[in-house]
């Protein structure tokens, strides 16, 4: 019976730690010390799991216009620091910091966007200056 017991916890133990397996290592996609600031239009925002994405396009020096995509933590984590998922509007100036891809693809990890007409900044970790749980955008 112990025998039993203890292949059953540890089938359960295996199975609960596929999840984790599949989640990538941020290092492993991302150059910490390759900072990274671009403005852009505003395309679109993936609300999904396990990563929320915004996407915007970026007009080079060429002239050459390049859609990035920028990865930040899942939605209920945006949520809870002020974002929506309406809160950017389509061809809306973006400043958008954080982390290059080690790949050179046109994608990154975000810290925090501002919406560059209004001045209003949102992070990873806080609440846009002046707002509180109750007013923050896009209620």
């Amino acid at each position: 019976m112990k025998m039993k017991f203890s292949a059953m916890a540890m089938g359960a133990l295996l199975l609960a730690a596929v999840p984790m397996l599949a989640h990538h290592s941020f290092s492993a996609e991302y150059d910490q010390s390759k900072p990274l600031t671009l403005r852009g239009k505003f395309t679109k925002l993936d609300w999904v799991n396990p990563h929320s994405w915004v996407h915007f396009d970026v007009v080079g020096p060429d002239g050459k216009v390049t859609n990035w995509a920028a990865e930040t933590p899942p939605p209920n984590g945006l949520y809870r620091n002020g974002w929506r998922k309406d809160m950017f509007k389509e061809g809306e100036e973006i400043e958008v910091r954080g982390v290059a891809a080690k790949d050179g693809t046109p994608h990154m990890w975000s810290n925090g966007v501002t919406i560059v007409a209004t001045g209003v900044q949102f992070t990873m970790g806080s609440r846009p200056p002046n707002e509180g749980p109750s007013d923050a955008k896009g209620k």
